[in-house]
């Protein structure tokens, strides 16, 4: 086929793309402004942190974040992320299995939808919550009569969450069902399974890795969020301060090292979250990559 453009034989191109070279000089140019960003941006404002935190001593880090209210704000971001972080998978998985599966009118609307809290500024969700349910609303006044506070408590604090990260296990979960496909669920519906047989036996462990994906990126997410957890909080010290929250408050104050002490925290949850996602989305992608290999022999 190659020889009306004078490939024959031996000099005819591979079916797959060949790379193409770049000079020496652009490779070097290319990393040494990555590594000087990442530097930067990066590993400078990281090792300044640690650094600070520690500047007074190990006793004084230790005091910091074993304080009362160091410990009350770690409980409630942990707290918030433990509530936010299930619902927002089960929302996920029953996201991706309608969108991935199911052919419906206004489908593509539904898929912007759930990218809404992604274009919406974190202050601007925070104000939402605020306008619908806070005390001087009809429907927190309903509350507060019924001696439930959403605002400025804990549970707005979950709702908030809860907004700003309820995409992000859907949005990792849809591409890893797509790419699964339905052979399998539909091969153990013919043979007799059940929804539910098909979904925990088959369709849950096809998407296993994505699921835990989702898991990693809205946890941290979750425990890092600052802008709607802001309005919402109220901001009162020993109950309603998350750990960022909580830095911030120690910093305004001037109370540097417990500030960067608290701050070390995140950075460590942070550092952690980045080594599991890089662990699993190597197999999230190579979970894609199977699940591509297989679907000509399937078809086949």
């Amino acid at each position: 086929m190659f020889e009306n453009f004078g490939f024959t034989g031996a000099n005819a191109p591979h079916s797959r793309r060949v790379g193409v070279g770049e000079p020496p000089g652009v490779r070097r140019a290319l990393l040494a402004i990555t590594f000087a960003f990442l530097g930067l941006f990066l590993f400078l404002p990281l090792a300044a942190v640690f650094t600070e935190a520690f500047a007074k001593g190990l006793g004084v880090y230790l005091a910091a974040i074993s304080s009362q209210e160091a410990r009350a704000a770690i409980r409630l971001t942990l707290t918030t992320a433990a509530i936010a972080v299930p619902l927002n998978v089960g929302f996920g998985l029953a996201a991706a299995w309608l969108v991935a599966r199911f052919e419906f009118p206004g489908k593509q609307f539904l898929a912007t939808l759930i990218d809404l809290p992604f274009s919406v500024s974190p202050v601007i969700s925070g104000m939402l919550f605020v306008l619908l349910l806070g005390v001087r609303t009809p429907m927190g006044e309903w509350l507060a009569d019924h001696g439930l506070r959403i605002i400025f408590a804990e549970p707005g604090i979950v709702l908030a969450t809860i907004f700003v990260t309820f995409p992000i296990a859907a949005r990792e979960l849809i591409p890893v069902m797509q790419a699964s496909g339905q052979d399998e669920e539909e091969a153990a519906i013919v043979l007799g399974a059940s929804g539910f047989q098909m979904f925990t036996r088959v369709t849950l462990p096809n998407v296993r890795w994505g699921v835990v994906y989702g898991v990693v990126l809205c946890a941290a997410r979750a425990m890092g969020e600052f802008g709607a957890v802001s309005v919402v909080s109220g901001h009162i010290r020993g109950a309603t301060n998350t750990m960022p929250l909580y830095v911030e408050i120690l910093y305004n104050d001037y109370e540097f090292s417990a500030a960067f002490a608290v701050a070390s925290l995140l950075a460590l949850l942070s550092i952690v979250t980045l080594t599991l996602k890089h662990a699993v989305g190597r197999r999230v992608a190579s979970q894609i990559k199977h699940a591509g290999e297989e679907l000509p022999r399937l078809a086949a």
